[in-house]
């Protein structure tokens, strides 16, 4: 497998303009890892198999490991409210638990990405001034959203009940116990390694390095080289090294089910993601900054786990030529066909999707014509969306079925994107795209 990797990963990140790329490969209780690229398109750096790339969401699992460690040691339990630990964490509805924060089941707006500081107060200051003013979208247990907010208050949970800032505990409670070197919490340990820089869809280099320190905990700050990434997974399958098999056994089971919108997880567990894969069971996560993107993907009957590291292009079919390959030939399993528009839709349903649903980093105007054809129009709304997304963009949707609409061409990604609308028998009143709900406008208090 090394060969195929040595020879294929630089054709591989050619092929789909990736600028620079680590993978590693866990098997047979060994982990074998390579590299290829640059690190920056600007300086011309290599990237080598120590080099670091930012981990993105993929920081959740480890998010995640922390508090499990919590349930471990009798601190909390998953369905516990999480205001019964944070009595001055104000919520718009203190029903909330920590399950939910976890599985994305919690309802609250999620990609509230404000700064606040940036030191080791910066957690704690987005749960005192940032929090109280977060919409309930849906109420708690109800519906599943990807929320990067709910994960900024877990790592206040774990600060407050370790006493020590979130970077603080991941470096000693995860990267010390798994003796990892290549690894930087804060943007100044970074400095001290071969970093990559990300890249935008222009295919230049990225104007800002990470993402504000008051969402470490979501996945802002924490970057690794592939083999630390796959050392981390492998401490979930062998046991005990960060958790008891009853923690990693609640980790894997995934029963919060996700409309399915093509190449997104079908199902959401304690932190992992579960994926749809030729009938196996495979989890992970994946993690986006500013133009770096991550993947991690384990199977766990087969002792099998990957970690693909970039830093552009269009990561996300890059990675799924690397796991095809290799899945495939390891474990027998291949990442599902991403979704296509039929060849001859049929007319939008204009009365279920027009309509404009905006989230707090984009807002989305859908409109249909005369003929039964649909576009978006994408206008970023946040500062960090408009670094990617400088100005609006229009595509065209087109039917993919009595409930979703689907993009007739790819978007940056390099896949086409799936819209999936709520129906009561009126004009939806969300619609899910990209792991998200957004509401329809003036639903939101």
């Amino acid at each position: 497998m090394r060969a195929w990797l040595t020879e294929e990963v630089p054709r591989l990140i050619d092929k789909h303009g990736v600028p620079g790329a680590a993978v590693a490969l866990l098997v047979d209780g060994e982990i074998v890892d390579v590299a290829a690229g640059v690190l920056n398109r600007r300086t011309g750096a290599a990237a080598t198999t120590d080099s670091l790339f930012q981990i993105g969401s993929i920081t959740k699992l480890w998010t995640t490991a922390l508090v499990m460690q919590l349930v471990d040691d009798h601190v909390i339990e998953l369905d516990d409210p999480v205001t019964q630990h944070l009595p001055d964490l104000r919520l718009r509805d203190d029903r909330i638990t920590i399950r939910q924060l976890l599985n994305h089941t919690n309802g609250l707006d999620g990609d509230v990405l404000t700064h606040t500081t940036r030191g080791d107060d910066a957690i704690a200051v987005y749960a005192d001034t940032v929090v109280p003013q977060l919409a309930q979208i849906t109420p708690p247990g109800t519906a599943f959203s990807y929320c990067n907010s709910a994960y900024v208050i877990l790592g206040r949970l774990v600060e407050v009940l370790r006493g020590k800032p979130f970077h603080a505990l991941v470096r000693e409670r995860i990267a010390d116990r798994l003796e990892l070197t290549h690894l930087a919490t804060i943007p100044e340990e970074a400095l001290l390694h071969s970093t990559a820089v990300g890249h935008l869809p222009d295919g230049q280099p990225a104007p800002v390095w990470n993402l504000p320190a008051s969402i470490a905990s979501a996945g802002s700050l924490l970057s690794t080289n592939a083999r630390s990434l796959t050392t981390f997974a492998a401490a979930h399958l062998d046991g005990n090294h960060l958790l008891s098999d009853a923690a990693i056994s609640t980790l894997w089971t995934s029963d919060v089910d996700v409309p399915d919108i093509g190449s997104f997880a079908r199902k959401w567990g304690v932190g992992w993601a579960s994926f749809d894969w030729d009938g196996a069971q495979v989890v992970g996560h994946d993690g986006g900054t500013i133009g770096q993107t991550a993947f991690l993907r384990v199977v766990p009957q087969a002792g099998v786990a990957v970690a693909v590291l970039t830093n552009g292009g269009t990561a996300g079919l890059f990675a799924d030529e690397v796991f095809s390959h290799v899945l495939g030939d390891l474990a027998s399993v291949r990442p599902s066909a991403p979704a296509t528009p039929p060849i001859d839709p049929e007319p939008v349903d204009a009365g279920l999707v027009t309509g404009t649903y905006t989230a707090p980093a984009l807002r989305l105007e859908i409109t249909v014509d005369s003929s039964g054809r649909a576009s978006v129009r994408m206008s970023p709304v946040s500062e960090e969306m408009r670094m990617t997304m400088p100005e609006p963009v229009t595509r065209e949707l087109v039917r993919f079925d009595d409930h979703r609409l689907i993009s007739l061409e790819p978007g940056s990604s390099g896949r086409h994107e799936v819209y999936a609308f709520d129906d009561e028998g009126g004009p939806a009143s969300f619609v899910f795209v990209g792991g998200r709900l957004f509401p329809r406008d003036a639903l939101c208090p």
